[in-house]
């Protein structure tokens, strides 16, 4: 196929696409209008089913296959990163050096740390009840571990943060979404309904499979992105190239320098 014709066939592709898009867009309610039918419903179905967060109602509940393929996203990103940024042969790991700290950036990164922690925790929790749920609070949760990289060094950080352990919970938070929607099939309903006794409205328990779904989403979010930091920053401070010119990035940079 030449690339005359690649382009006409993206051009007739993207029209496509387009008079799709404005066809579904026609039926849309208007902006700032009274009538909305789909959050109406969505409302309507959250409140049957005892969450009083809609937006995780919509997440967990009523669409929960589709949040399946956006944690298996993640869950793919860090499984890729992880394969190609796996430390090769030619590689050396040398330690990263210290660095001063300045005492205010020490005092006020160790005192947010576990403020920052329990907030995300705080959020996976009560994901069925308010704003928030696994996403955020994993987000917050891996960014508070990191904290101790700003107050004290790298070094610090790699002594909470057991790589290998942390790959296994994003593992085990993916397949415990998987299992959940097993469960369902088991029971003789459909792949991730929500089958469990929906509990008291606005308590922790309730919301029926809501819940478990939203703290498998936390425990895959949390540590795949202190994967995905890891590796990443591995690469950046950690690994040299082992030619033994010391230049980690091929140009004269000591690498093992940045490590703090």
């Amino acid at each position: 196929m030449s690339s005359r014709l690649r382009l006409w066939v993206l051009a007739v592709g993207g029209l496509g696409v387009a008079v799709l898009f404005v066809l579904a867009c026609s039926d849309l309610p208007a902006f700032g209008g009274l009538w909305h039918p789909y959050g109406d419903r969505a409302v309507h179905a959250a409140l049957a089913r005892h969450t009083a967060n809609t937006v995780s109602s919509v997440n967990f509940d009523q669409r929960a296959f589709d949040t399946l393929g956006e944690e298996s996203i993640l869950f793919g990103s860090v499984v890729g990163t992880v394969v190609l940024l796996r430390q090769t042969r030619d590689e050396d790991r040398q330690p990263p050096e210290p660095a001063t700290v300045a005492p205010p950036v020490r005092r006020y990164a160790l005192i947010a740390l576990p403020v920052t922690l329990l907030i995300g925790l705080y959020v996976i929790a009560h994901g069925q009840l308010s704003p928030g749920g696994g996403f955020q609070g994993g987000v917050v949760v891996a960014t508070s571990l990191h904290l101790l990289y700003i107050a004290v060094d790298y070094r610090a950080l790699e002594r909470i943060r057991p790589v290998g352990l942390y790959e296994v919970a994003d593992a085990a938070g993916e397949a415990a979404y998987l299992l959940v929607g097993v469960a369902a099939l088991v029971t003789g309903a459909a792949f991730l309904t929500n089958f469990l006794p929906y509990g008291t409205f606005n308590t922790l328990s309730s919301g029926g499979t809501v819940p478990l779904l939203n703290a498998a989403i936390g425990v895959e979010v949390a540590c795949g992105v202190v994967v995905l930091l890891a590796r990443f920053l591995d690469q950046a401070v950690e690994i040299e190239s082992g030619d033994g010119s010391g230049d980690g990035d091929g140009n004269g940079n000591d690498e093992g320098e940045a490590g703090t």
